[in-house]
Formats: C-alpha cells, sequence, structure tokens
C-alpha cells in the first residue's frame, strides 16, 4: 500500500471514531454524579430536568447523601419541593445519619420541615445521638419548628436519646435560658411532656432549671406539678 493510500485510510478511520465517540457522548445517560454538580449549582430548572429523565432518586454520592439530602443541607426549599413532590424520601439517612426530616428540624428549616411531614416522616427514624428531630430543634430554640412537630400528638415527645435526655432535658441542660427556650419548655409542658423524667444521673429538669438559675423555667415546671 502506497503513502497516499495509508495517510487517506488513516483519515477515514480517524473520522470513524470521532463520529463514533461523538455520538456516545450524546447518547451517554448523565452520571449519578451529575445530579449533585446541579444540586450545587443550585439550578432548579436542571434538576426537573433531571428528575424527569431519573425513577431513581435516591442515588447517592461519597457522602451517602441523596439528592434530597443534598438539597436539604443547602436549605433550597424550591429544589427540594422539586424531589419530594417527585418522591424523594425524607427519611433516606447519609453516612452521618442525617435524614431530610431530621436535619430540617435539627437547622430550623420549618417550610421543609412541613414538606417532610406531608410526605411521611418516619418518626422511628433517629440521628446519630439516637434522637429526634424535636430534641435538636428544643435544645436550638427553633420555636417555630418546635410548634410545628407539637401539632401531631403521636410526635414521641419523651423519647429518651443516646445521653439520657428528652426533648426537655436538653432544651434546659444544653440552652442558657433565654426567651426563646423559656417558650419552648412552656410548650413542651402544654403538649403533656413527662416533666419528671430524669437524666441518666437521676437529676430532672426542674433540677437543672434551678442549679442554672433559670428562674421563668422554673416556674414554669413547678407550676406544672413538678417537685424535684
Amino acid at each position: 500500500m502506497n503513502y497516499r493510500m495509508t495517510y487517506l485510510m488513516t483519515l477515514l478511520i480517524s473520522g470513524l471514531c470521532t463520529f463514533t465517540a461523538c455520538s456516545q457522548e450524546k447518547t451517554m445517560e448523565p452520571t449519578n454524579q451529575g445530579v449533585f454538580a446541579i444540586l450545587a449549582e443550585q439550578n432548579p430548572g436542571k434538576l426537573k430536568v433531571w428528575i424527569s429523565g431519573h425513577k431513581d432518586l435516591e442515588v447517592r454520592n461519597e457522602k451517602g447523601e441523596t439528592p434530597l439530602m443534598a438539597a436539604t443541607y443547602l436549605n433550597h426549599l424550591e429544589m427540594a419541593k422539586l424531589l419530594i413532590d417527585a418522591g424523594a424520601s425524607v427519611n433516606a439517612q447519609d453516612k452521618m445519619l442525617n435524614s431530610p426530616f431530621l436535619y430540617a428540624g435539627a437547622s430550623g428549616y420549618l417550610d421543609i420541615v412541613k414538606l417532610c411531614l406531608k410526605a411521611g416522616a418516619d418518626y422511628k427514624v433517629f440521628n446519630r445521638y439516637n434522637g429526634t428531630a424535636l430534641i435538636p430543634a428544643c435544645e436550638k430554640g427553633h420555636v417555630a419548628v418546635v410548634a410545628e412537630l407539637l401539632k401531631d400528638k403521636t410526635f414521641p415527645i419523651d423519647h429518651v436519646n443516646r445521653l439520657g435526655w428528652t426533648a426537655l432535658l436538653e432544651a434546659v441542660i444544653l440552652a442558657d435560658g433565654n426567651s426563646k427556650q423559656v417558650q419552648i419548655v412552656k410548650m413542651l409542658v402544654d403538649a403533656g411532656c413527662d416533666i419528671n423524667i430524669a437524666d441518666k444521673d437521676g437529676v430532672t429538669s426542674l433540677t437543672h432549671a434551678r442549679q442554672k438559675n433559670f428562674k421563668e423555667i422554673v416556674s414554669i415546671l413547678e407550676n406544672a406539678g413538678s417537685k424535684k
């Protein structure tokens, strides 16, 4: 085969390879990681397109996060709603044992909490402290979230986490007795929490409140019938 013929054959093969590669690139499905880039970009339009072409909404990144978990970490309501409306699980946990519902509650993301409640938030799924969404919400003073969770009378208001604390105990022990904490303690008491559950050392919320000189909280607990 002469030089001219060899050169022409090389061009032809090269062209065919390029065409094949381009065709594959056009028809190739986006990788699962692509959705997390869309989420990081905070682009609801692209996310909507991705959802329309994917049945599995529970794909995971290296942190074990689902797309909904990633959207919740960003507190991006529009993207979270798109995923929840499409059927994404609000209870799927990542490697930190956060779920969209648990993390939204702990972070005070009220609108996402509401979406999660409507979408079937599971109260038996617990965080890495074996706690509910209510416990950290009480500790951090997220009044609106606490009020929303307490609307459901079936919520496990007296659940004890791995530290040995209920929502009431944590609202007293880990807080500074500010007005939000006073309001939350009153809400928990009015919702019927057990005010006499003690921590692992046998110390009740009332005793903790007295030791920290939280006068308003002491008054609430005493008026509710706590004796010790």
